[in-house]
C-alpha cells in the first residue's frame, strides 16, 4: 500500500459510515458520531508514518467532550505509528478488537461466486434491512448499521432473497477510487450455502461498472467464517488495526 492509498482508503472508509460529522485535525481524520458503529465514533491517522504530537491528540479529545461523545482512535499495528501508540497508552488508553482491512479485485469476488450475482439496488428496502435485526445479530447494533448505511453516499445495496424474503445483503459504496465493501449479513438459517459470495459478486459487478476495479473491506480477526470467505474471493491483507479507548 502507498501512501496515497492508506489516505484514500480511510476517507473512503469514513464516507461510506457516514458519522453526523467529521472534522480533520493534524493529519487525523475524526469521526465524530454515536451509535454502535465504531468505525464512525473514532479518530484515524490518514498516514502510517505520523508522529505522536500530545497537543494534536488534546484537540481531538476535546472535539469528543464538546459533543459529549467518549473519545476513542483506530490505529494501524504499522511501525511508522509506534509513538502514537505510545503517547495513547501514557494517556491511559487501551486496545482491543483487532481488525484487518483487506484489498482484492472485482475479477476474482466474481469468479469467486457460487451461482447467480445478487441483485442490486440504490437503496435499500425494508427486507434487507430486516436482515441485520433478524435472529443471531444484535437488534439495537443492527438498527444503527442500517441508519448508517443508508446515509453512504453513492452506495449500491445488493440481496439474495427467496420469494419475498431477503437471505443475504452487502454493502458497496463508492469514493476515492475505491469500492469498499460493507454490511455484510446471512441470515442465520441460511449460511454455509454461498449466499455471501453471491452478494459480493453482485457488488464487484457495480464497481466494474462504474470502472473500479480495487475493492477493500474490513474485518475483525477472530472472524475465521468470513475470513474463509474473503480470501476465496481473492482478498489479502493490507494491514491490522486496533480500537484505543479509555
Amino acid at each position: 500500500m502507498t501512501g496515497a492509498d492508506v489516505e484514500a482508503i480511510e476517507r473512503a472508509t469514513v464516507a461510506a459510515v457516514a458519522p453526523r460529522e467529521a472534522l480533520e485535525i493534524g493529519g487525523w481524520l475524526v469521526a465524530l458520531n454515536d451509535g454502535t458503529i465504531r468505525r464512525a465514533a473514532s479518530a484515524v491517522p490518514l498516514s502510517h508514518k505520523l508522529a505522536a504530537d500530545p497537543g494534536v491528540i488534546e484537540q481531538i479529545e476535546a472535539a469528543y467532550a464538546a459533543r459529549g461523545l467518549a473519545p476513542a482512535f483506530r490505529v494501524a499495528d504499522a511501525p511508522g505509528l509506534q509513538a502514537v501508540r505510545a503517547e495513547l497508552a501514557r494517556r491511559g488508553y487501551g486496545f482491543e478488537q483487532p481488525t484487518l482491512v483487506k484489498v482484492g479485485g472485482a475479477a476474482g469476488m466474481i469468479a469467486a461466486a457460487r451461482g447467480a450475482a445478487a441483485e442490486l439496488t440504490q437503496a435499500p428496502d425494508a427486507g434487507w434491512a430486516r436482515v441485520f435485526t433478524s435472529e443471531g445479530f444484535d437488534e439495537a447494533d443492527g438498527r444503527h448499521r442500517v441508519a448508517a448505511l443508508t446515509r453512504s453516499p453513492d452506495a449500491v445495496y445488493g440481496g439474495i432473497s427467496e420469494g419475498d424474503l431477503t437471505l443475504a445483503v452487502g454493502v458497496a459504496a463508492f469514493g476515492h477510487g475505491w469500492a469498499s465493501v460493507h454490511g455484510m449479513r446471512t441470515d442465520a438459517s441460511r449460511r454455509g450455502e454461498g449466499l455471501a459470495g453471491r452478494v459480493l459478486a453482485g457488488l464487484a459487478t457495480a464497481a466494474q461498472a462504474r470502472g473500479v476495479e480495487r475493492i477493500f473491506l474490513q474485518v475483525e480477526e477472530g472472524n475465521a467464517g468470513a475470513r474463509s470467505l474473503y480470501r476465496r474471493a481473492g482478498f489479502t491483507q493490507a494491514w491490522r488495526y486496533f480500537y484505543w479507548s479509555r
